[in-house]
Parts: structure tokens; C-alpha cells; sequence
């Protein structure tokens, strides 16, 4: 694998080019705009809401991520499965997944969705501490992508795509609980609880664990994936769905959200995960707990949110290329295994700047 196409060149695709690129990968990168700034690698400008337009690129190239929203990624899984090429993308979505997952039957490359950041890195961190038990009794990913210093009822400001936020925040959930995969609704089972100190309130939310249902059931009684936000959030947002309706109204909820709440350059993204069980025949909990900031990556300052995202999808095309994962099927993330991914060239960014 050298060859890759990157498709949608925002604050992530962006930065995960410039990351493939640095890499030893050969890069094109495309784009509905041209960029404002010159890059190291290729770029073009196409359509990407047409798959015709951008087909013929993906017949070059040995691998394509998509950074594109996700009611897009299916189309595009669907040209890689044609022509024979490795697949990434970073969704939450669990039909796209599913969708993805038909199409690994039959692929030639390797078909992995969700190499984001939840699902995707977090995934990786709740299997390696599932794996330090004898018997695991429970694990609780949570993740919180915020700003540093937020302001106003809500506390937040929408560094990630608002249509990715608005769906994380209505479809359904899954998690195990007492050994059975169920169904929960979203923006429940709130719970405070603590991080160096700051206050933070973890709700229900669609699409963090991936496929780690069906990985666990039967080992894993009870695993659940919850947002965190700043103490109030969840009832603001509740408030604004569903007693307002805008529920029903998802793509106009996205941008009244996002003009109330723009994007911040200081942000924060903390990852907290924890399991308990048996080890060594003793009750036992393990935590990971950590909170990453900007920092300068490939000579630019990046956001948090924008770095542990491109650095979890780009470590994973690392792995894949040297040969550490499958190069076929479908690749979940519990499979990748934590230490060997923080050693790649990318990944080690999570290594080398978290606090806590």
C-alpha cells in the first residue's frame, strides 16, 4: 500500500494527508473547494456528493479514507469494494457501518470504518484494558470533545462536523448490559464525574463502541459508550430536540447550533475509560485517563480534536501498510492492539501528549 486518495480536505482530512504524507505515503487529496494554502501532497478539486466524479481517482490508488460526511461514505465504500482497494473512514454511523461490514464479505482490501476517535481510539484502549482481566465484569469508555474555556448555558462549540453531533446525539445506542445487547435512547443514563478536578456530566450517545457488542457479548456483561459535556449540556440539548422538535429538523439543528456555538481553537478532548473485574482471582479496576490540547503537528498548530482523530486513522493505515494488521476482511478496532499502535510514527501522539 503507498497510493492513497484522501477524500474531503477539511481541519482533519487535511491534517491526515499531511500525516500520510509525512508517513512515505503517496498522497492525493480532493476536495469540493480548492485550499487556501498550499500543501505537500496533490490535490484536486471534484464533486464529492457525485461518486461519478471522483471513481476514476480511486482506480489509481492502492487505498482511500474518507473525511467526508457520513451519509457519504457508503457510496465511496462501495467504489473500494469494486475496484479492490483498502477503505477508511471515521464514523459514528451504525448503518454505514453495517453496510461496510456486507461489503467486507467480499472485498479484496481491508474494509475499516470508524478509525476516528470514538469509535476508534477509544475502542483500542477499552479492549487493552479488558485484556489486563482474568474475568471482566464491566467497561466504560467516555470521551468529551470541548472547549478549554467555555462560556454561556451550554459550554460547548462544535469543533466536529454538526451533522456528526446531531446524529450521535438522536439515533439509538447499543450496549451490553447483564450480558444482553440492548437498545438505549440517547442523552440518558447521565452520570458526573471527575477529571483533574473539572466537573463533567457523560450521557448516552450513538455509535462510540463500534462493534464492541458483538465482539464482547457472551465475555463482557456490561460495556457502555457515553459523551462527556460540561455540567447542564444534556439538559439544554434535550430541551432543544425535543421539546422544540428540532428533531425533526436535523440539518437546520446543526447549523443553528453551530452559529451559536462556533468552532474554538483552544480545545480539550478527554478520553476516560475504565473496566473492572478479576485479576489474579482480586476484584480489580483499571483506568486510562487522559486530556489532550493543541498541539503543533506536520509544522501547524492543530486543534485537539483535529489531531487525535487524523493521528487515530492515519496510525491504523500505518499498521495496515506494515503489515501489523489484515490486509482483507473488516477491521474492527478492538482488534488493534494499543501498544503496537502507539508505537507507529503517527500514533505515538497520544503517547507523547496526554496530561493526567
Amino acid at each position: 500500500m503507498d497510493r492513497i486518495v484522501v477524500l474531503g480536505l477539511g481541519k482533519v482530512g487535511t491534517l491526515a494527508g499531511e500525516l500520510l504524507h509525512d508517513a512515505g505515503f503517496a498522497v492525493t487529496g480532493i476536495d469540493v473547494r480548492a485550499k487556501s494554502r498550499e500543501l505537500p501532497f496533490m490535490t484536486k478539486v471534484l464533486d464529492l456528493s457525485d461518486p461519478a466524479k471522483f471513481a476514476p481517482e480511486l482506480q489509481a490508488a492502492d487505498a482511500v479514507l474518507s473525511c467526508l460526511p457520513y451519509h457519504l461514505n457508503t457510496p465511496v465504500a462501495e467504489i473500494a469494494h469494486a475496484v479492490g482497494i483498502h477503505y477508511f473512514d471515521l464514523t459514528e454511523d451504525v448503518p454505514t457501518t453495517k453496510a461496510i461490514m456486507e461489503l467486507s464479505e467480499t472485498s479484496k482490501g481491508l474494509m475499516a470504518p470508524q478509525c476516528g476517535l470514538a469509535p476508534g481510539f477509544v475502542g483500542i484502549v477499552g479492549a487493552d484494558l479488558i485484556g489486563q482481566f482474568s474475568e471482566c465484569r464491566a467497561c466504560k469508555m467516555r470521551v468529551g470533545a470541548l472547549p478549554q474555556n467555555p462560556t454561556g448555558l451550554m459550554g460547548y462549540s462544535f469543533n466536529w462536523s454538526p451533522e456528526g453531533v446531531v446524529n450521535e446525539y438522536l439515533n439509538d445506542c447499543e450496549v451490553l448490559e447483564d450480558g444482553e445487547i440492548k437498545t438505549v435512547s440517547p442523552m440518558e443514563w447521565i452520570e458526573k464525574l471527575y477529571i483533574d478536578g473539572t466537573e463533567l456530566e457523560a450521557f448516552t450517545t450513538s455509535g462510540g463502541l463500534g462493534t464492541m457488542c458483538d465482539t464482547y457479548l457472551g465475555r463482557v456483561p456490561n460495556i457502555d459508550y457515553k459523551t462527556m459535556r460540561y455540567p447542564g449540556h444534556v439538559d439544554l440539548m434535550n430541551f432543544f430536540f425535543h421539546e422544540l422538535l428540532m428533531r425533526d429538523r436535523r440539518k437546520q439543528a446543526g447549523e443553528i447550533l453551530v452559529n451559536a456555538k462556533p468552532p474554538v481553537e483552544d480545545d480539550i478532548v478527554y478520553v476516560h475509560v475504565s473496566a473492572e473485574g478479576l485479576i489474579e482471582d482480586k476484584l480489580a479496576r483499571r483506568e486510562f485517563v487522559r486530556g489532550y490540547k493543541p498541539i503543533t503537528l506536520a509544522g501547524h498548530r492543530r486543534t485537539a480534536i483535529a489531531w487525535t482523530t487524523a493521528s487515530s486513522v492515519v496510525g491504523i493505515i500505518e499498521m495496515v501498510r506494515d503489515g501489523t494488521l489484515p490486509n482483507a476482511g473488516f477491521l474492527k478496532q478492538e482488534e488493534v492492539p494499543l501498544a503496537a499502535f502507539l508505537k507507529t510514527r503517527t500514533g505515538s501522539a497520544y503517547a507523547d501528549h496526554g496530561a493526567y
